[in-house]
């Protein structure tokens, strides 16, 4: 199969490793930068341009790894892959929806199976005592909506630092979201890979010292862990909802059973796979062989039945 990982780093760790299972296992693999990509939107002849005037040719799959300031048009060069017929391992509509993570918090408060901590959103400064009060009062903990790898993210210790916060976040047309903070987690959190209907791999992520957020960017640490049966269908519910094949989804160990804190589109592979030991990598490529495969199975029935008919 030509499979390509659209992308913006081919030397992340994440994208090497892709690239590197999919070709162990005999397909084409091609690193498509998402900078160099434009389209030609034609009516029934939809094309993507590689600078230096390359065509791209349809390709049988792409994974997309779109970083948070390339969304809008990570996005929209996917769409134009779908146009095209190829496999998306996870789809614009379902990375559009991950980055937002109001949207998200939405979405996934609606579902009998989900808790997540309370979450408050306004837009007025004037609305910003009553919206520490709905979370419970501080601490809280303020997010950007869309932060990634623990930047964007704020613990305010007392109501006072809160109320600056949030209105120096306000002040810069910043849209933020304030959630109650679990003390209990002390710094821990969970990392659960999902791949289609499965949760793959498992870590528990603890904080550097001094530092609330678990993130392995920000110096945190991950072992394996072992999860409950509610955890782990929470966290194939949530990437359900969202709409992901693959995900990555934060849950935190609360005095009232787990919650979901982030569901990610893009989730890195080097510290789970550091943590687990686990190929994720090839995990992710053989998910999309038998995904291609079913594709092609569909339309050989389909051209069956024409032929009868």
């Amino acid at each position: 199969m030509r499979i390509a990982v659209l992308a913006s780093d081919p030397e992340l760790y994440s994208n090497r490793r892709l690239i590197e299972a999919g070709e162990q296992r005999g397909h084409e693999m091609h690193f498509i930068a998402i900078k160099n990509c434009y389209m030609d939107i034609t009516a029934r002849k939809p094309e993507i341009h590689y600078r230096g005037g390359e065509i791209l040719k349809p390709f049988d799959a792409v994974i997309p790894r779109i970083r948070p300031s390339m969304t809008f048009y990570g996005t929209a060069i996917l769409r134009q892959f779908e146009m095209q017929g190829s496999y998306l391992l996870n789809g614009p509509i379902a990375i559009s929806r991950a980055r937002d993570k109001l949207r998200t918090m939405q979405m996934l408060c609606d579902n009998k199976d989900i808790d997540i901590p309370r979450t408050g959103f306004a837009n007025s400064p004037l609305d910003t005592k009553d919206l520490i009060k709905i979370v419970g009062g501080a601490p809280v903990i303020i997010k950007l909506l869309e932060g990634t790898q623990g930047r964007g993210v704020v613990l305010a210790e007392t109501s006072k630092a809160a109320e600056s916060v949030i209105n120096a976040f306000k002040s810069l047309n910043a849209n933020i979201l304030v959630q109650e903070f679990i003390k209990e987690s002390r710094g821990v959190d969970l990392r659960l890979f999902v791949i289609g209907e499965k949760v793959v791999a498992a870590m528990e992520r603890h904080a550097a010292e001094g530092e609330f957020r678990a993130n392995i960017h920000l110096g945190g640490t991950g072992h394996e862990v072992d999860i409950t049966n509610k955890e782990r269908k929470m966290a194939i519910e949530a990437s359900r909802v969202v709409g992901l094949k693959t995900s990555g989804v934060d849950l935190i160990r609360s005095s009232r059973g787990p919650m979901v804190l982030e569901v990610n589109s893009s989730p890195g592979l080097e510290g789970v796979e550091g943590a687990t030991g686990k190929d994720i990598a090839g995990m992710i490529i053989e998910h999309v062989e038998k995904q291609v495969e079913r594709r092609r199975a569909r339309k050989r029935r389909k051209l069956r039945k024409k032929r009868k008919a």
